[in-house]
């Protein structure tokens, strides 16, 4: 049976994407998912160095080191921090970036501390026993209103300090991660990890057909873009280009589906650079990628970061479609692999298939 060419680079990257969706990295807590990256990009043969902001940028080669493309994705993710520890010695949460607490209740959670390991517990509502709560339906799910139950022997804040436990403390939200026979990829955080993944089974595809690409191709990937300074810095000498490879919107008034690979001609930043939007639809036609080409309303991205911090850059925006941004996600392998065809056939100027 003749496979798609690209059937197992877009396996690799379900299967990368699956490990580092497991590794908690809210934004200020990466260092293990940087570690990891690194470590991937350098089994592939190249070199990747972890910045002093804690990203991690890898030399994809190339021969025009004039005119380098760089391809930025980020690792961080949305969490919450422990804001104070209350007298039950449950725990009050402020956000990272934009979580919502609206859509996590329930979900297990790990409670890193600074010195004493790491706890497990609940994000709940207060009070949160619909047998004993008549207001349960009524009550708005927000910052205030919620609170982490710690699966230990707690009750009271002393019980909590006891065990390490205070404010500033990273709060790690379980990504639940599956894929299911149809070939649809469920987890928190595919925004970014999926597009993490992408750029590894790119790199991956580069290595394995020993191709020196037209133009020197870096990728950064950042770790504070939920924050917004993900891609404000490391811009390596000779980038005249710069696209994030993010997620991609799926929701009402968007034409993109989880299936395809969206190009964004706008966000709630402004327009993207009109040459590149050009040159990335010339590029998926040519690949033969199955694409949409969108308005995202609230959206930012890494590569406006680099903008803003002064980068005299060309910018473009792509990514897999995928649906519930910053809730349950959800998107599909045939939005891998159109993305992967779209890096192919933009960045190697090259059709795969």
């Amino acid at each position: 049976m003749n496979r798609p060419v690209l059937t197992e680079y877009t396996d690799f990257i379900v299967e990368k994407t699956t490990e580092l969706l497991n590794i908690d990295s809210p934004t200020g807590y990466t260092e293990d998912a940087a570690a990891w990256v690194r470590q991937e990009f350098g089994n592939l043969g190249f070199s990747a160095k972890i910045t002093n902001k804690g990203g991690v940028i890898v030399d994809l080669t190339g021969t025009d080191r004039n005119n380098a493309l760089l391809l930025e994705a980020h690792t961080d993710t949305l969490g919450g921090m422990v804001e104070s520890v209350k007298e039950n010695g449950r725990l009050k949460l402020t956000n990272l970036g934009g979580m919502e607490p609206n859509n996590a209740e329930t979900e297990n959670v790990r409670v890193v501390t600074k010195s004493d390991g790491v706890y497990e517990g609940t994000f709940q509502l207060c009070n949160a026993s619909v047998h004993v709560n008549g207001e349960y339906r009524d009550t708005k799910r927000t910052w205030d209103t919620c609170e982490v139950v710690l699966d230990e022997d707690v009750r009271s804040k002393e019980d909590a300090e006891k065990l390490g436990i205070s404010a500033g403390d990273f709060v790690c939200f379980e990504p639940n991660a599956r894929v299911t026979k149809s070939g649809y990829i469920k987890s928190r955080f595919l925004d970014d990890k999926l597009s993490v993944g992408i750029l590894l089974g790119f790199a991956k595809y580069i290595r394995d057909r020993q191709i020196t690409p037209p133009r020197a191709l870096y990728a950064h990937i950042t770790v504070f873009e939920e924050v917004g300074h993900g891609g404000s810095a490391s811009v390596p000498d000779g980038c005249t280009e710069a696209i994030s490879v993010d997620m991609g919107c799926v929701g009402e008034g968007l034409t993109c589906t989880e299936k395809q690979v969206s190009i964004c001609a706008k966000d709630s930043g402004g327009p993207y650079s009109y040459p590149v939007v050009q040159g990335l639809i010339a590029a998926a036609k040519r690949a033969g990628a199955d694409y949409a080409v969108d308005i995202y309303p609230h959206y930012g991205s890494d590569v406006e970061a680099t903008l803003r911090a002064g980068g005299d850059l060309k910018h473009g925006l792509i990514g897999a479609g995928v649906y519930a941004s910053h809730g349950y996600e959800r998107s599909h392998r045939d939005g891998v692999e159109n993305t992967l065809r779209l890096l192919i056939g933009y960045a190697l100027d090259e059709a795969a298939g």
